[in-house]
């Protein structure tokens, strides 16, 4: 299997380089490098954000149904309602659990999806591939510590849903700022600065919430640190959902070919698709 990004087909590049003019091939580079068309794979990192942020609210939604926990505006405690809106309480127990489980594995699936596909996109652009490895393995870190958070309740197993919340929460932190990095360094298509400032305010956003979580959670200032972990799972979800701008503009592939003794070995194959590679959309 070859993911390619930027692929122009076999034969119009063929018939370019023979001189023979392709108006239909001319048409479409000139739609792509004016925007006004896009890949299809730019709603994947949207899909993601929506699908898992309307999944958490529904879980939330359903934990206050059910006297589980507080809602995020209430001003102090009431009786028969024992448990601030922590997004692990409020998927702690069924139905909501239920529901919990199935959104944050997903999350997970789709996460890694594109974790992998931003690092394909990055690959033949970055010179040290050290920083997009990096954020691939802590992108992946931070997917597995979902399945962690989904499948072990707090109340089921809390060392292994800690677990799950420390990569989840760390590495995902750690992910926003490679990324962020990587943004302003590969400056795809001159839009770097334009997508890479926002990045870093949601890194930046994102780290001051992880800091002030743990610092509210060591004073007991459940309340509020309930609201600051809502905010900092926003904060993650937006910054997924802005790899749709770097996404608009690559198409990936999936090459499948009957085997064969003579058949080229997968990294020789690997370096063939690379040549049809291009920064041209």
């Amino acid at each position: 299997m070859v993911p390619m990004a930027d692929r122009l087909s076999i034969p119009e590049v063929s018939s370019v380089s023979k001189g023979q003019p392709n108006q239909r091939a001319t048409e479409r580079l000139g739609a792509g490098m004016d925007g006004k068309k896009c890949s299809v794979w730019m709603f994947l990192p949207l899909v993601f954000t929506l699908f898992t942020s309307a999944g958490l609210w529904i879980v939330y939604f359903i934990a206050v149904e059910d006297n589980k926990i507080f809602s995020l505006n209430a001003p102090e405690r009431k009786p028969g309602q024992k448990h601030a809106p922590y997004i692990s309480i409020a998927g702690d127990e069924p139905p909501a659990s239920c529901v919990f489980s199935q959104v944050m594995n997903m999350a997970a699936f789709l996460a890694l999806v594109v974790a992998v596909l931003r690092f394909i996109q990055l690959k033949p652009k970055v010179l040290n591939p050290w920083l997009n490895v990096s954020g691939l393995v802590a992108l992946c870190l931070a997917s597995f510590g979902m399945t962690l958070l989904g499948n072990f309740q707090l109340t089921n197993d809390e060392e292994i849903h800690n677990v799950g919340t420390s990569l989840t929460f760390g590495f995902g932190t750690l992910a926003c700022w490679i990324q962020a990095a990587l943004t302003l360094k590969v400056n795809i298509k001159n839009e770097g600065r334009k997508i890479g400032i926002p990045r870093v305010i949601l890194a930046a956003s994102v780290t001051l919430c992880v800091v002030l979580y743990f610092i509210l959670m060591a004073q007991e200032i459940h309340m509020h640190a309930a609201r600051i972990q809502w905010g900092l799972v926003m904060c993650f979800l937006c910054y997924f959902g802005t790899f749709a701008v770097e996404f608009r503009h690559y198409r990936y592939e999936i090459i499948c070919s009957e085997y064969q003794e003579n058949f080229l070995s997968f990294s020789e194959s690997l370096s063939e698709a690379s040549e049809y590679q291009t920064d041209q959309v």
